[in-house]
């Protein structure tokens, strides 16, 4: 789609607010531009849903996909990862039920299950629930859960923070423990594979002089301190 130096590379993201903004001023934002900066590059980040993003980006509409955990390679043969992480992402259950407890995966058999679609981790490690659906959009998870239609959303709990502000939602909590974390990458297309080395020097440069954790703290938000501090 684009050639180095003579326009701008075009990524997805699957971060939602806080982390990615439509803006473009969400942490997980700058972190990729700061990189792609630090080797002449220009990025534009777009916000596509997230398993049309990675089919896009596969199939060269676009330039590449960030914010993604390892092994995509695997099932998008075009896409190369780059290898140093740009991120650490957290999965919480989020509940309306005071009662109910998950700690495990294997918890959540018994329950009415919701995630967003494209979120391939969980496609990968929720398996035998009662019910299970993947929706649009993290609005669309939380009407789910707060019309009680599930009895579990799952997803990044500053992504659902920030959702349940938005929509001024009560009642709802995350449950302890996360049921993971995962480091989260960057994606390009392979004809962009010459890029990766320099990415990954990039990115292991920003996390050395403490780019990465100071982009990330400034663009959290103060009111989830102990998922800021991931």
């Amino acid at each position: 789609m684009c050639a180095k130096g003579a326009e701008t590379l075009v990524l997805n993201t699957a971060a939602r607010a806080p982390r990615s903004l439509p803006d473009g001023n969400g942490p997980q934002d700058h972190i990729v531009k700061e990189a792609f900066h630090r080797i002449g590059v220009e990025v534009s980040i777009i916000t596509q849903p997230p398993e049309r993003g990675l089919i896009n980006a596969d199939e060269g509409r676009i330039d590449g996909d960030c914010w993604r955990v390892a092994g995509h390679s695997e099932q998008y043969p075009n896409l190369v990862m780059v290898p140093e992480p740009v991120d650490v992402a957290t999965i919480k259950a989020f509940t309306r039920d005071p009662a109910l407890a998950v700690a495990t995966w294997a918890d959540l058999k018994p329950y009415n299950v919701a995630y967003l679609n494209g979120w391939k981790i969980l496609d990968a490690s929720v398996h035998g629930t009662r019910s299970l659906l993947r929706v649009k959009s993290i609005d669309a998870l939380f009407a789910l859960l707060d019309k009680e239609r599930i009895d579990v959303a799952l997803v990044d709990p500053l992504m659902g923070w920030a959702a349940l502000q938005r929509l001024r939602l009560k009642g709802i909590r995350a449950l302890e423990p996360p049921l993971t974390r995962q480091d989260m990458y960057i994606y390009l297309h392979k004809r962009h594979a010459g890029l990766v080395p320099k990415l990954d020097a990039a990115l292991r440069e920003m996390k050395r002089d403490g780019t990465i954790k100071r982009l990330t703290q400034d663009g959290l938000p103060q009111a989830a301190p102990i998922e800021a501090g991931q």
